[in-house]
């Protein structure tokens, strides 16, 4: 969907997505000393960059969606910490080299060409010992997980990320992941997602 599609689907009160962290990002960012500044790149309504704020990070929130970041910001205000919304198509999204301590991508799905200029960019914001995180539907989900994008032209591997963004950074996991959804008749199916976890060289 483009920008108005999802200012559309983000315009109801409630939230789209849960309060909380996505599980992945959690799990591999608790550890993570807070150290200066974090983006979340398509961050829609605020759930991780909100917990990475809780966590002491000075945070960009950066996605194509005004309600989203709206939302965002009121998520942020309930939870008594500050963010700083970007509102951007993250396709011309081009920060200065070496601004990012910590750059988050989670579920940001574009046709791979596109998306394949947004990593390295992406890569190149971390500063040197910054890390890198993407979580993201993986490209076996269709056939294999529930959920998610159906549109193969969308879906990655963790090896496609991997491989983008071994140029800048040291890769410390790039795997498949599996996380449990709920599907429509309340039973739990599972979903495969793509982890990749680096940090910059």
């Amino acid at each position: 969907m483009d920008a108005a599609g999802w200012d559309e689907r983000y315009r109801g009160s409630e939230l789209v997505w849960k309060a909380e962290p996505n599980r992945f990002v959690e799990e591999e960012l608790a550890g993570l000393e807070p150290s200066g500044r974090a983006v979340d790149l398509a961050a829609g309504e605020g759930r991780n960059t909100v917990w990475l704020a809780e966590r002491g990070w000075e945070v960009d929130a950066v996605d194509f969606s005004a309600v989203a970041l709206e939302k965002a910001e009121r998520l942020a205000a309930d939870r008594g910490v500050r963010l700083h919304t970007v509102r951007t198509d993250l396709t011309a999204w081009a920060p200065p080299e070496a601004t990012y301590d910590l750059v988050l991508i989670a579920y940001l799905h574009l046709p791979w060409p596109e998306m394949s200029q947004v990593l390295p960019r992406a890569a190149t914001a971390v500063r040197e010992g910054g890390t890198l995180l993407l979580v993201g539907h993986d490209a076996a989900n269709p056939e294999h997980g529930h959920g998610g994008p159906q549109d193969p032209r969308v879906l990655y591997t963790a090896g496609q990320v991997a491989d983008l963004w071994r140029p800048y950074a040291d890769i410390l996991r790039a795997e498949t992941v599996t996380r449990p959804v709920t599907d429509a008749e309340g039973g739990t199916r599972t979903a495969l997602d793509a982890l990749v976890h680096a940090v910059r060289r």
